[in-house]
């Protein structure tokens, strides 16, 4: 021991004699240096009960007691757990008394007679080898607490992690890591080269590199089969295992599972069904209406903004019926020029007019038995509104240019994307047809009403456009699927799977982010009041009946007003002219897109 290393003297001693006149010279001697609180015991018992009463720091016993050995007093403190230095004091040193005392534990042993220096030095040198002891044992303490500490970590992170040293000898292996390698506990590898299956073979080259080059080998993607069968998709990243002084000691292999994930599904909630992908409250309603009406063989109008998924409706209204067995034959009416509507619907026969040179079943025809589905039936002319109303009464109609009614068997669905009732007070569409069509609705809400389940539409695209274009993406950030939520989409589900596509062809890293997506979406900005206004009334009028799913729009949802006669021209040139086909592009009624034409000061047969 150094000299000048300080002792705490602040420390409590217990004397243990059974001549008083040894106590008190003790006592005294260490009194006057300082030390204390110093306790005094005659006996083995008082001994006992003092140390019973209190702890301390350092114990001075003499080893002939009255009735008893100092040394049984000193087995008997160690029998009780009890770590501080017993320091024993002898008349009669000698060999067998101090290989006693050391086998019982004692720090060191002192001839009488005893004058203070010796006593002194003693007592200074037991107390600092405590002070160390207990400094020993809290840095252990603090050290098996560091390591659980560290092992919690290890075993709660969800990524794989493996350490290993410069000999590729396996230091530590997380839970994770355990289970995606099946690892055996009871034969665990010691080895790197020993881990099995194809992330055991991964983990290896990468550590082998890093080994070699003592640089850091960036993410790489491999296929793992889980024990399900299912694929597992892992980015792997190796870097040097390097302490605080930069010493290079082994390679860390952090594996992450970036298998595209599903959001859990909610209590009570499908994600899935049929076509539809969306688990928001909402779409769950619009799932059991069309389960219990897919059951009732009637007719059925599908309403609800462009975009929604109307088709996905019938084809799940369909699939939910009793002729799901049996054809289902879409018409588009809006994408159908007029005249030739009615012989695409009811066929003709040869020589019926001009060009018919055989004769050609209709769609009816194609769908006997099974269900016909009308698609933007608010389109229709009104011929072709009084033809269809009379094969609702009465399940017959006549083919072009021939006589003989027809009689068929099929189930109607409808689907438009303006407010028919409106139409019918215009005078556009029969009052009875849209009795006639609506005998049971299914309102889809638009996207804006069903936010919540915007994450799961996201990762469903994000999925298939990153297959289809053969695109590294796992991901989008947080920051880029709030700006999807909080967006209005005007466009609905249609516009969400163009704005995800779009974003996979500009992502060039793992992640989708902000920066991949239309201005519009990143920072949506307000447009003047009196421009907000106008854009207002061209909102199809069906979704401000149906107020349950209508939300405040604001002028961020339609962000393209400056250049919107360029959108006009743009979409009336792809349509060749076509207004119907015009308005389907844009998203739009008919009615707006003449009335935005009008707007702009473009004629309706500008582009025939």
């Amino acid at each position: 021991m150094h000299q000048n290393e300080i002792v705490d003297k602040n420390a409590h001693i217990l004397i243990v004699d059974d001549e008083a006149s040894i106590r008190l010279t003790f006592e005294m001697f260490l009194a006057r240096e300082g030390y204390g609180p110093i306790t005094t015991a005659a006996t083995i018992d008082e001994a006992l009960a003092a140390i019973q009463a209190q702890e301390f720091d350092l114990i001075i016993s003499d080893i002939v007691l009255e009735g008893a050995r100092g040394t049984d007093l000193l087995r008997k403190i160690r029998k009780t757990g009890i770590q501080c230095p017993v320091v024993m004091i002898t008349g009669f040193p000698n060999l067998d008394s101090a290989s006693e005392a050391v086998r019982y534990g004692a720090f060191d042993y002192i001839s009488k007679p005893v004058n203070k220096e010796t006593l002194l030095r003693f007592v200074r040198q037991a107390l600092l080898h405590w002070e160390l002891e207990k400094e020993k044992k809290q840095l252990q303490k603090e050290n098996e607490k560091y390591k659980r500490y560290l092992e919690a970590i290890l075993s709660s992170v969800r990524d794989a992690i493996i350490t290993i040293d410069n000999d590729m000898n396996i230091i530590q292996v997380n839970n994770t890591a355990k289970s995606w390698l099946g690892y055996d506990e009871t034969s665990p590898p010691t080895n790197i080269s020993s881990l099995p299956a194809e992330m055991g073979r991964t983990c290896l080259q990468d550590a082998l590199q890093v080994l070699h080059d003592r640089r850091e080998v960036r993410e790489h993607q491999i296929e793992c089969r889980k024990s399900d069968g299912n694929i597992r998709i892992i980015s792997l990243n190796a870097s040097p295992l390097q302490d605080g002084q930069d010493e290079f000691s082994g390679v860390v292999i952090v594996a992450r599972d970036i298998t595209m994930p599903e959001p859990s599904e909610k209590s009570g909630s499908r994600n899935h069904f049929h076509s539809y992908v969306d688990s928001s409250k909402a779409m769950q309603d619009v799932y059991k209406l069309i389960e219990n009406v897919g059951q009732v063989d009637t007719a059925v109008l599908i309403t609800g903004e462009s975009g929604t998924g109307k088709e996905l409706a019938a084809e799940a209204l369909h699939a939910e019926s009793p002729r799901r067995e049996l054809p289902l034959i879409k018409v588009d009416c809006a994408a159908i020029p007029e005249d030739l509507l009615e012989s695409e619907l009811f066929g003709h026969k040869r020589g019926a007019f001009t060009g018919a040179d055989r004769d050609r079943p209709g769609r009816l025809i194609q769908a006997d038995r099974g269900t016909l589905f009308l698609d933007e039936i608010g389109d229709i002319s009104p011929r072709m509104q009084l033809r269809l109303l009379r094969f609702l009464q009465e399940k017959t109609f006549t083919p072009v240019g021939q006589d003989t009614p027809i009689k068929v068997d099929v189930r109607v669905i409808a689907a438009t994307n303006v407010n028919l009732l409106d139409k019918v007070r215009d005078g556009k569409f029969r009052e009875d047809l849209y009795y006639r069509l609506k005998v049971m609705e299914i309102n889809l809400p638009p996207l804006r009403a069903r936010t919540d389940g915007i994450p799961i539409l996201v990762h469903h695209f994000l999925s298939l456009f990153r297959d289809q274009l053969k695109r590294n993406i796992n991901g989008i950030s947080d920051q880029a699927m709030i700006a999807l939520v909080g967006y209005s989409w005007p466009g609905n589900v249609r516009e969400l799977s163009h704005v995800i596509e779009r974003a996979c062809v500009l992502c060039e890293g793992t992640t989708i982010s902000l920066e991949h997506f239309p201005e519009e979406i990143r920072s949506p900005q307000s447009l003047p009041q009196k421009n907000l206004a106008e854009f207002q009334t061209d909102i199809p009028p069906n979704t401000q009946e149906n107020s349950q799913f209508q939300t405040p729009l604001t002028a961020s949802a339609y962000p393209t007003y400056i250049s919107e006669k360029d959108e006009l021209i743009d979409a009336l040139r792809r349509a060749r002219g076509n207004k119907s086909k015009a308005a389907r592009i844009l998203s739009i009624d008919r009615s707006t897109l003449y009335r935005k034409m009008q707007r702009q000061g473009m004629q309706p047969d500008d582009f025939k």
